[in-house]
């Protein structure tokens, strides 16, 4: 089989396609071959040796990617949750499968620590993997586990958001479009933000409710109060990187929620508490989600029929290319590799 190889020195250079043996399913695995897998920022970090483990080991090697659409091979001995030929995600966490995060259920990521999803066959434990709805295509059910269960967790998990809340979403990134989707499908009221008006025509007609640029207006806090008659945002979605919290913290309600999604905002920004602590909002760090919390969202995705919106499709040979392209923003949702 094929596979997508990362090592030392770090970099788009640095990934290669390798021959490996084909892979056999051990008691309790899954053999899947993959048709499709998704980018997050975290596997444009990892690439370039910047994510979860400091300076780059020059004997490090990785296969990326935890965000995968494939189907059932074979199964080991033991495995009562599949049978050869179903349609399979990936979960993020392999060994989430429900109640509150721990260490030991947070250790269990696929692409680091865990060898991903970025090869034409791989094995996963049974518990890490889940069917998913008939309607999607192999590339829509490959955005699925990272972008739209982490703004599904945010949403309806963490900040408990009803019909009528305010929404604010940063950007149009695989997270923040995934989550102007469930928002919109649910009730809720939806601003979106980009430095680009073609952008913002696209995500209003997702059933964006209001868009601000950014770029020519960098206090987007005001139109977030005066969309909201002064009252504020009951949901940030913090994705926006330097300069953005601030704002998200004056745009915020009293009693609000503001999320801060994986390793893309605020780096090495200064934080002062005080509107915080002013208005008793709450700030959360929020990392994917259970397998539980994923196969909630499939029924929402399948009752409502909300289609992943897939931007760009990159044969797997031509990885460099796609990184090139999440690197430089020019995705509206999110790019894909198929097999």
């Amino acid at each position: 089989m094929r596979a997508l190889n990362v090592a030392a020195p770090w970099g788009l250079d640095a990934i290669k396609v390798v021959d490996l043996p084909d892979p056999k399913p051990g008691p309790g695995q899954v053999l899947v071959r993959m048709k499709a897998v998704s980018l997050n920022y975290r596997d444009l970090l990892m690439v370039n040796g910047m994510y979860g483990r400091g300076p780059a080991s020059t004997t490090d090697v990785i296969t990326p990617f935890s965000d995968g659409c494939g189907v059932v091979e074979a199964v080991g001995e033991g495995v009562t949750r599949f049978k050869t030929g179903d349609r399979v995600a990936t979960l993020f966490f392999q060994g989430w499968v429900s109640g509150p995060p721990t260490l030991e259920k947070l250790v269990t990521a696929l692409g680091f620590p865990i060898p991903g999803a970025g090869s034409e066959l791989q094995t996963f434990t049974e518990e890490g993997l889940s069917k998913v709805p008939d309607f999607l295509t192999d590339h829509q059910v490959a955005t699925l586990p990272c972008a739209a269960l982490t703004a599904w967790r945010g949403l309806f998990v963490d900040a408990r958001l009803e019909p009528g809340d305010t929404v604010v979403l940063q950007g149009t990134g695989g997270v923040s479009i995934f989550g102007l989707q469930f928002a919109h499908a649910a009730g809720l009221r939806t601003v979106i933000t980009s430095s680009s008006d073609e952008k913002l025509e696209r995500a209003k007609a997702l059933g964006a409710d209001h868009v601000v640029n950014y770029k020519t207006t960098p206090g987007w806090s005001g139109p977030v109060r005066a969309a909201t008659n002064g009252r504020g945002a009951d949901f940030i979605m913090e994705v926006g990187g330097g300069g953005t919290i601030q704002e998200s913290m004056k745009a915020i309600k009293i009693g609000g929620h503001i999320a801060i999604i994986g390793v893309v905002a605020g780096a090495g920004e200064p934080f002062n508490p005080a509107a915080l602590i002013g208005n008793s909002a709450k700030l959360q760090g929020l990392s994917v989600g259970s397998r539980d919390m994923f196969e909630a969202m499939g029924r929402m995705i399948d009752l409502r029929k909300i289609s992943p919106v897939v931007d760009k499709v990159f044969p797997f040979t031509e990885a460099k290319a796609a990184f090139a392209a999440m690197a430089g923003g020019e995705h509206f949702g999110k790019i894909v590799l198929e097999f």
